[in-house]
């Protein structure tokens, strides 16, 4: 089944280039990709993400997030312009997100694109974007190569989130220094792009400050049995595990550690942030668990409560969490470069995104690096009868 989703993603690639390009021929807009998204009264991005399948609970809160910010975006509009925002279902599927770009930039004309969620529909988006110059800001995609694949930059692809080492890093230091252990356990997905992000940087760092990583074992996205797995993570006595993945295995992952005795500390990455794993794994197990993430709806900044207190009154009073606070910020990332650019056109709006510096977010004050990362603070949370609790903020 793995083989036959790559082929079909390269498949797709492989017919985004003569395909786009035969649209992009036939248009008059401003920018050299033929796109005329910014023509008229308003200008239309695209929002391509995971709004069902298995991973749906992220791309709903960034739509959440995008549209919030949007309504306030165009309460006094963009160089006279209001935004429109035109979304895609990627179904939580790679070859899905191909094509949800392809549809956004040859029927819809949008001038970027916001999304994906994931970090592995994120990256088959990015060929696509790149070929016909059209921006693509993942909100929530953290893997390094999304905007550095071996040691290019991809001119139009930019994140509002940290990335992959930076928060195995935060995790590491945490385990280290907070948690005072001196070894671990890492259990991974080996399917993710993510997870195996995540663990990779949590292990160099971990070794780096001296700890030692006593057993290593590995799943797969849409198992639900973990218990032989855990067993013999168990019987190495770590005091410490490391599980970096989505929420709908790491919720059962939790669930089963916690019945078959193991009471060490669990740490995992902003992949934990969804209502569904207090769910999957119920309260009482999910206690002494702590997660890396980008913003806490607890931390006490005025940015971060009006954001809020907009968001509660918005959406029956839901707390927003991470994915809802990144997409907000990423539509006004996104619009702070329309602004800047002086018009719609995608090229004019990559070279203001580039240059962003300073601009303040709910997630924290973002500044981009040579690599189109931002560079800003990463939030520590525990889990305490199923709720996220604000630990402590690291900075980079």
């Amino acid at each position: 089944m793995k083989k036959k989703k790559l082929a079909g993603v390269f498949l797709s690639l492989m017919l985004t280039a003569g395909m786009l390009a035969g649209c992009g021929s036939k248009n008059t807009g401003t920018s050299s990709s033929g796109n005329n998204g910014g023509d008229g009264d308003t200008i239309k991005i695209g929002a391509n993400l995971e709004l069902s399948g298995g991973v749906a609970s992220y791309g709903q809160s960034i739509a959440e997030g995008l549209e919030l910010a949007i309504e306030e975006i165009n309460k006094e509009g963009i160089n006279g312009k209001k935004l429109e925002l035109v979304k895609v279902d990627n179904k939580s599927e790679a070859a899905e997100a191909t094509n949800g770009a392809i549809k956004l930039i040859s029927q819809d004309k949008v001038v970027a694109i916001i999304g994906a969620a994931t970090s592995t529909n994120t990256l088959a988006q990015v060929q696509v974007t790149q070929d016909n110059k059209i921006p693509l800001i993942t909100p929530t995609g953290t893997n390094p190569t999304i905007t550095n694949k071996d040691g290019k930059v991809n001119e139009f692809v930019f994140r509002t989130c940290f990335i992959d080492p930076f928060q195995g890093t935060v995790a590491a230091k945490f385990a280290t220094n907070d948690l005072k252990v001196k070894n671990a356990a890492v259990l991974i997905d080996s399917s993710s792009d993510y997870s195996k992000g995540l663990a990779s940087s949590f292990k160099k760092a971990f070794e780096e400050n001296g700890g030692k990583i006593v057993a290593e074992e590995a799943y797969v996205a849409k198992d639900t049995d973990f218990r032989a797995t855990l067993t013999r993570i168990k019987s190495a006595n770590p005091e410490f595990i490391f599980l970096p993945g989505y929420y709908e295995e790491v919720g059962l992952i939790v669930k089963q550690a916690r019945e078959l005795g193991i009471k060490v500390p669990i740490m995992g990455g902003d992949g934990w942030d969804s209502p569904t794993l207090v769910e999957i794994a119920g309260k009482e197990a999910l206690n002494n668990t702590f997660i890396t993430n980008h913003y806490s709806s607890n931390d006490p900044d005025s940015k971060i409560q009006d954001f809020v207190k907009a968001f509660k009154a918005k959406y029956n009073n839901k707390s927003p969490d991470a994915f809802n606070a990144l997409g907000y910020d990423t539509a006004y990332f996104l619009a702070d470069a329309i602004k800047r650019a002086g018009d719609a056109d995608p090229v004019k709006i990559k070279d203001a995104l580039a240059k962003t510096k300073d601009l303040s977010l709910v997630s924290g004050t973002l500044t981009l690096d040579e690599n189109h990362d931002p560079i800003k603070s990463a939030t520590i949370l525990e889990y305490k009868d199923g709720v996220q609790q604000f630990k402590t903020k690291v900075n980079p």
